[in-house]
């Protein structure tokens, strides 16, 4: 069957439904041909219920245009989903003949049915379509959804009467009616079960995943309820990290990633790639120790098949190399590893991107290309037998393909059934198939960041280990009430971060101060202004000469309300910790900078930079590297003049950028050639010794920045 247009796609070779199909019949005697009243449409569905046990009202009639009680559709259901009657606990239905018991008892302890109270099944009542559909689609595992136009269908059964359709197992009783009330009759009961176990998959594999968490742990006690509620449903269930846990609030700040490990242990996560921040410490003083520290004492193996760790002696040990390891070892990085879930292995390697030694402080750490990273991992696995293979990835859903991304990881490898992202937050509500130009399909699913977001994924399997169906929605956990023992592990670390937060700097502002992403990366903003201005004076305190500020957007994380200012206001506006640099720059080099800086303009870029002692105007509309218009530069009387670019300048950055950091190369050769210092003040620091210096601010755009195009 061939991709169709709709959330969920069923696509299983005509070979292998065949398959299927032949190993659900009894060979011989056909029993349908007993019986007097089974048309041809029922008799391939009727053959098959009888092969289940079912009997007709009568040796010569089924009674196919009768309706079937509930109780009578239990012992079916039971038989043909293969459950255990034997041994299921109780129901407490009082009213379910002893006949039926055990298949009432399976039917409930596998969660596809509550009868209709506490102690009445309704064995005697007659099944309707729409309760047949939600135990069709909970007893087989149907994944899928598709527009409805039926009318009748309320949100009690929206999901399975999606599911039906999708798998086109039926199409209601009229264009616009599915026949919710209706009772089934037992010829349309034959037909959906033997449908819906022809639809079923060889193998189910169901994954929860998070991505992009950046120490946000408040609501990590909810997180730990949407992931305990999955896994009461899918037991199995493996959890992944796609990396980014490291940087972003107080509590990485205070804890550098030993409070996120408690609680990605506590969840018992199975595995783990890197992302660009968890190498934002190693230009510090203590280099990656932190990031080492987290590796030792996590309960999960970390895998990444193009980051080579063997350069720094923190991580001897626990690196090794390209080995794909079947019993993998906890804290330790592996290229891939195979995990045995629900008696098949599955192969999970990790990517990161190469993009790190731009965007973060990797020092030795190096990084390969991740097409052919990929397709050497992929080989191994297969090499190995495993053909059913998860890319753990932190390149970006849709990122750059001057670096990486998902999408072209999907595209040009083969042999990767699922990929599981993160690194640009991406909300993918619903998993994404590629499977143009491939022999067989790749999902994509991303979740979000911070946390707000439980990603979930259950795909089937053919049995050769090809995706034949999928299902996959992000689950909210800002809905989910929070797990009392997870909330009591995160009190500790809470009481001492809301005291940080507490403490004033003895600052308040007028207005709030705009740290929006969408808006820090796009356009000048008055905290890019405070900030750029807080640097400069700075830097004019140790070098006088220094004449000009810059800080790239992509390090300002969050805005500050208007009010008295906290140090945990700053410091989570301000997380990374980075410091100060002074380079001494040609005014080509400046403008050269400011060219890499509206590259992407007007799309959001973490190299866009503030500005201070300075301003310049731009065009959007012109080709990148054509679209500085003009810059102007404050001398020390206040007044703006226009740069030459003949003549050396002296301006203040983060160290971060000053080497090369969000892709600035000028900056980086600077660096190579000890055109900058490292005075060695830290961000935030340099920012409230700033701010101290007033009671109340007011700051304001100040058109340093200026696009024309945007301005037209």
């Amino acid at each position: 069957m061939p991709f169709q247009t709709k959330t969920y796609r069923k696509f299983i070779s005509t070979a292998a439904a065949a398959a299927l199909v032949a190993s659900a019949y009894v060979p011989a005697g056909a029993a349908a041909s007993e019986f007097t009243d089974v048309k041809e449409r029922y008799q391939e569905a009727v053959d098959f219920l009888v092969s289940k046990g079912a009997n007709g009202l009568s040796p010569t009639k089924f009674g196919t245009d009768e309706n079937i009680k509930r109780v009578d559709a239990a012992v079916l259901v039971a038989n043909v989903l293969g459950l255990n009657t034997e041994n299921a606990p109780a129901s407490g239905f009082t009213d379910v003949p002893e006949r039926a018991q055990g298949a009432v008892n399976a039917l409930k302890e596998a969660g596809i049915t509550n009868g209709k109270t506490e102690t009445s099944f309704g064995s005697q009542h007659h099944i309707t379509r729409g309760e047949l559909a939600v135990w069709i689609k909970k007893g087989f595992k149907l994944k899928g959804s598709t527009d409805l136009e039926f009318t009748d269908v309320n949100e009690r059964y929206e999901k399975a009467v999606k599911a039906l359709v999708a798998n086109e197992i039926t199409h209601g009783v009229s264009d616009s009616q599915f026949g919710i009330g209706q009772s089934a009759k037992r010829g349309d009961f034959a037909i959906l079960l033997h449908k819906s176990n022809e639809a079923k998959g060889f193998y189910e594999l169901s994954i929860m995943h998070t991505n992009d968490t950046h120490a946000n742990l408040d609501s990590v006690a909810k997180l730990a309820t949407a992931i305990n509620e999955f896994r009461a449903q899918k037991p199995d269930s493996l959890l992944l990290s796609a990396g980014d846990v490291f940087s972003g609030t107080l509590y990485f700040n205070e804890f550098e990633g030993q409070a996120d490990l408690e609680f990605m242990n506590y969840l018992n996560y199975d595995a783990m790639t890197f992302g660009n921040h968890e190498f934002d410490l190693g230009a510090s003083e203590d280099g990656h120790k932190a990031l080492a520290e987290f590796i030792k004492k996590a309960e999960f193996p970390f895998v990444s098949a193009n980051t080579d760790f063997s350069k720094d002696p923190l991580f001897d040990g626990l690196f090794h190399g390209s080995t794909i390891a079947e019993n993998p070892e906890n804290g330790n990085i592996f290229n891939a590893v195979i995990k045995e879930v629900d008696g098949e292995k599955i192969g999970i390697f990790g990517l990161t991107t190469e993009e790190t030694a731009e965007i973060s402080s990797p020092g030795s750490i190096e990084f390969s290309n991740y097409i052919e990273s990929a397709e050497n991992t992929v080989e191994m696995l297969e090499a190995q037998g495993i053909n059913k293979i998860v890319a753990l990835t932190h390149l970006g859903y849709d990122d750059s393909t001057e670096f990486d991304n998902d999408l072209l990881l999907a595209e040009n490898v083969e042999g990767i059934d699922i990929i599981v992202g993160g690194h640009t937050h991406t909300k993918l509500s619903g998993p994404v198939i590629i499977t143009e130009g491939k022999t067989e399909p790749t999902v994509i699913v991303q979740a979000n960041e911070y946390g707000k977001f439980l990603g979930t994924l259950s795909i089937d399997f053919n049995e050769n280990g090809k995706v034949t169906a999928y299902e996959g929605e992000l689950v909210d956990v800002a809905e989910k009430d929070e797990d009392t023992e997870a909330a009591a592990l995160l009190a500790p670390y809470k009481e001492k971060i809301v005291s940080l937060q507490k403490q004033s700097i003895g600052v308040s502002t007028e207005v709030s101060l705009d740290g929006e992403r969408a808006n820090v990366r796009t356009k000048e903003t008055n905290l890019g202004n405070l900030i750029t201005d807080g640097m400069l004076a700075k830097a004019k305190a140790i070098n006088p000469e220094t004449v000009i500020a810059v800080t790239n957007g992509g390090g300002i994380r969050a805005s500050i309300d208007s009010g008295d200012i906290t140090l945990g206001e700053v410091l989570t506006t301000m997380p990374f910790g980075n410091t100060l640099g002074i380079m001494n720059l040609k005014g080509s080099e400046i403008v050269e900078a400011l060219e890499h800086s509206v590259s992407l303009a007007p799309e959001q870029s973490g190299a866009f930079l503030h500005v201070s002692g300075l301003k310049f105007v731009y065009d959007s509309s012109k080709p990148a590297n054509e679209r500085v218009v003009s810059v102007e530069v404050k001398d020390s009387e206040g007044s703006y003049a226009p740069i030459d670019e003949a003549k050396n300048y002296f301006v203040a950055t983060n160290t971060f950028t000053a080497k090369g950091g969000d892709g600035y190369d000028v900056f980086k050769k600077a660096y190579e050639e000890g055109r900058v210092s490292e005075p060695g003040y830290v961000d935030y620091e340099m920012f409230v010794d700033y701010l101290q210096q007033f009671e109340t601010i007011n700051p304001a755009i100040e058109g340093r920045i200026t696009d024309e195009a945007a301005a037209n």
